[in-house]
């Protein structure tokens, strides 16, 4: 039976979490290192001691670790990916957002808050090699528009600022965002820049 761990350094156990999920329990890292396994849902606290080890170690194991911050920054989000996280949410989510955090990632997916999205996004792009990675083959399906609209999106930007830099509404970006991905068979940014960046599209996708 899948377990569902929140690893805790001491005294963190939110009533939210046993409410999205009744049979959640909420151990220490020894115990996690100790119990988890392959298909168990684990939740390390980022204030937990080496929680990125702790977390790297787990993913090797084939466990599906999400991280909990109290204060979510898009460097530790990164982090949290760099060591195998899947997911990346506040440690004070609703139990309605846990819940929408486990789905994804239990179906390959990446969760990240939306308001990181952008900034995780342009990081990860730029780490994969950035505009000068992308082949021309790749863009060929696009219009002029939805060209400028995909690199924008890669590079970071919100829908507000690329509405912005290209001069039109951000209505008109999420329509030009919409068939970027129609036509490029992705299904949000994260899938976007590995597409991009010809990057393994399972290695990585999740959630506008």
């Amino acid at each position: 039976m899948t377990q569902h761990l929140f690893v805790t350094q001491g005294n963190d156990d939110i009533p939210r979490w046993r409410e999205a999920f009744p049979q959640a329990r909420v151990c220490r890292p020894a115990q996690a290192r100790a119990q988890a396994g392959h298909g168990d849902h684990v939740w390390v606290m980022s204030n937990v001691d080496d929680w990125g080890v702790l977390a790297a170690n787990l993913s090797r194991r084939n466990a599906i670790v999400a991280v909990l911050s109290y204060t979510p920054d898009s460097e530790e989000a990164l982090q949290a990916l760099a060591c195998g996280a899947r997911g990346y949410a506040h440690a004070l989510a609703s139990p309605e957002m846990l819940r929408q955090v486990q789905l994804v990632i239990a179906n390959q997916g990446i969760w990240v808050l939306p308001e990181l999205m952008a900034k995780v996004v342009g990081s990860t792009f730029r780490a994969l090699g950035g505009e000068s990675r992308v082949q021309e083959e790749t863009l060929s399906a696009l219009t002029q528009r939805e060209r400028a609209v995909a690199l924008s999106v890669a590079a970071g930007n919100s829908n507000k600022v690329v509405a912005r830099e290209l001069d039109i509404t951000e209505r008109t970006v999420k329509a030009h965002l919409g068939a970027v991905f129609r036509k490029l068979q992705v299904r949000d940014r994260m899938q976007l820049i590995l597409m991009l960046s010809k990057q393994p599209i399972a290695a990585m996708d999740g959630g506008e």
